[in-house]
């Protein structure tokens, strides 16, 4: 280990202040987009001017912005505002040039919500909201002037729910939910946008998925693009909801999943995302001909993948060792939009390594220079829906800098590896991903990176959770924890979440606490606190609704009295941290605190 580089200019720190930019087009203005981006130190929405590369900031929240949509013809961007980030708010809109933010639901409380859309003519947006009874999904109207009008209820169902999708004349909605389906499964339901008649329904056979994505760009066609993981990995298909006919795009031999990026202007072209085993390629599919093109990129992550001025495509583009920037596709990937600079950091290195049951577990892998044994960072992602891939990573190459190894593991229930790997911990959380992160203990003591005392886990939201279940579950194994918003009670967290993660949590559960007692206690970290031997520190957002407060203080409080050692340091912000300065002030937290532990 290293001694901490406290210096402001360390290269650790200049990691996490170098600029990250994600952006999106206006498809009806090639001239417009929106970039997200950390450069005044926060992350916020700019208005993007794509032909002069200008940024025009447009949010200014101390917390931070890490969301907003674009409007069709660039007019307005859409986001989400709360009260410092605990995701209860309502949304408002801002003119491309900047002005105050329009409420667009004056009349509504305000509410929980996880989707929102426009249609490409902007005569319609809708998004989701959830309450006590349930969730309802809603369109907004827009004239000729721009001017919004009451807000309609399309749909409503108590279980888990999003949507809508709007056709490109905003005749037809699509939502998903996962009503008459188990688990977080979803099917497919179409209706006339205007009256609200039901038009159509996809779904798949019990126990498989079928989830809207994209319509045609052509005004009248009801075509839509929806991903199925019937085959077992998720795969593109075509849904003509006037027929009703479906068909599934012919990608030949292409493995693993693969997403729905955009569809070209003309309607005949798709952009395709396949990811194998955590890493990402872009293909082109032609409607006509059924053919496929795989796309010249830098090897990394893709983000978003559209099509630009000039025909072009463009992508956000990141790597383990390059920060979030848009680039346009084609031999040498010229920036669109540049990251800042950041010091030499090693790439990332993909894993395999069997667990229980004969499971294959991914992983990325970075070590520093010289000989091992090193102590080591095990890190789990947030979600479970989601993936680790190559992607810029501030905090891991911090842990380098300091010479620690870093390895960071798709478990099982992560997205993108296949249905039955995803859908295996569904009912059963906490069980099988402590398995998979025994099995990379394993692999690390057989590869001589790691020295068998001082491996730390850490993880952020799901990742945090898992962090604190395999803290108890088997205790002999790690030297500490370090638990960003974490999750410590599922019942609690049932109790005080908002009522979004609450459909969420009884689809992937099974059931709410009340029908399944044994699964939430067996899932949940304060079951196993008195079996806590490592040191613990938790990072907690007081305004958190998807990790709220009360089961952390709870948990805090129990191991205090079995005599554990933990720490908590409280933020003042949602679920997590946005604000660059404070993101480096928890990696300081936990260097010490690593450190301070491994003597």
């Amino acid at each position: 280990m290293n001694s901490i580089d406290t210096q402001p200019a360390a290269s650790w720190k200049r990691r996490f202040r170098a600029t990250n930019l994600s952006g999106q087009i206006a498809p009806r203005d090639l001239a417009r987009g929106m970039v997200l981006s950390n450069q005044s130190g926060v992350a916020q929405l700019y208005a993007w001017n794509t032909t002069s590369g200008q940024l025009t900031q447009l949010t200014h929240t101390p917390e931070g912005k890490p969301n907003g949509f674009l409007s069709s013809d660039g007019r307005f961007v859409y986001y989400f505002e709360d009260t410092q980030g605990n995701e209860i708010g309502r949304y408002v809109r801002v003119p491309f040039a900047g002005g105050q933010p329009q409420n667009i639901t004056p009349g509504m409380d305000p509410y929980a919500s996880l989707s929102f859309n426009t249609s490409r003519d902007d005569r319609a947006v809708g998004f989701t909201t959830a309450d006590q009874h349930g969730f309802r999904i809603h369109t907004v109207r827009q004239d000729a002037q721009a001017e919004l009008q009451v807000p309609q209820l399309l749909f409503q169902s108590r279980s888990f729910s999003t949507g809508p999708l709007f056709s490109a004349d905003a005749s037809c909605a699509v939502v998903a939910t996962t009503e008459g389906t188990s688990g977080l499964n979803f099917r497919c339901i179409a209706f006339d946008a205007v009256s609200g008649t039901q038009l159509a329904t996809l779904a798949e056979d019990d126990g498989y998925t079928v989830e809207p994505d994209l319509f045609s760009p052509l005004a009248g066609d009801l075509r839509m693009l929806a991903i199925s993981n019937r085959g077992g990995v998720k795969r593109p298909l075509l849904w003509d909801i006037r027929t009703g006919a479906r068909s599934d795009l012919a990608l030949g031999d292409l493995v693993g999943d693969v997403e729905i990026m955009d569809w070209s202007p003309d309607g005949e072209q798709v952009l395709l995302l396949q990811i194998s085993q955590a890493v990402h390629q872009l293909y082109r599919y032609d409607l006509a001909s059924a053919t496929l093109t795989q796309l010249e990129h830098p090897a990394g992550t893709v983000f978003g993948a559209f099509y630009g001025p000039q025909g072009e495509i463009w992508a956000n583009w990141q790597s383990s060792a390059h920060p979030p920037q848009v680039i346009a596709l084609g031999s040498g990937s010229r920036v669109i939009l540049a990251a800042g600079d950041v010091p030499p950091s090693p790439s990332w290195r993909s894993v395999q390594f069997p667990s229980t049951g004969g499971v294959i577990i991914q992983g990325w892998l970075a070590v520093p220079d010289g000989p091992g044994p090193f102590p080591t960072i095990l890190e789990t992602h947030g979600g479970p829906t989601f993936a680790m891939t190559n992607v810029y990573h501030a905090g891991g190459h911090a842990w380098v800098d300091h010479g620690f190894a870093f390895l960071t593991i798709n478990y099982r229930g992560s997205t993108t590896f296949g249905r039955e790997f995803e859908q295996s911990i569904w009912g059963d959380l906490g069980h099988w991903e402590i398995d998979d992160m025994v099995a990379a203990r394993d692999f690390l003591l057989r590869e001589g990176v790691a020295d068998p005392a001082q491996i730390l886990l850490t993880g952020w939201s799901y990742g945090g959770y898992l962090t604190l279940q395999a803290l108890g579950k088997r205790p002999d194994l790690w030297a500490g924890g370090m638990a960003g918003i974490a999750i410590a009670d599922w019942a609690m967290q049932y109790e005080d979440s908002a009522e979004t993660l609450k459909g969420y949590q009884v689809a992937i559960f099974g059931g709410t606490p009340d029908e399944k007692p044994d699964a939430y206690a067996a899932a949940s970290p304060i079951t196993y606190a008195e079996h806590v031997s490592a040191p613990v520190l938790v990072i907690q957002g007081s305004n958190d609704t998807r990790c709220p407060a009360r089961p952390m203080r709870k948990y805090e409080q129990r191991l205090r009295q079995l005599g554990k050692q933990i720490e908590v340091e409280w933020f003042e912000a949602g679920h997590g941290s946005y604000v660059v300065e404070q993101s480096i002030a928890h990696q300081e937290l936990m260097l010490r605190f690593a450190m301070r532990i491994l003597g």
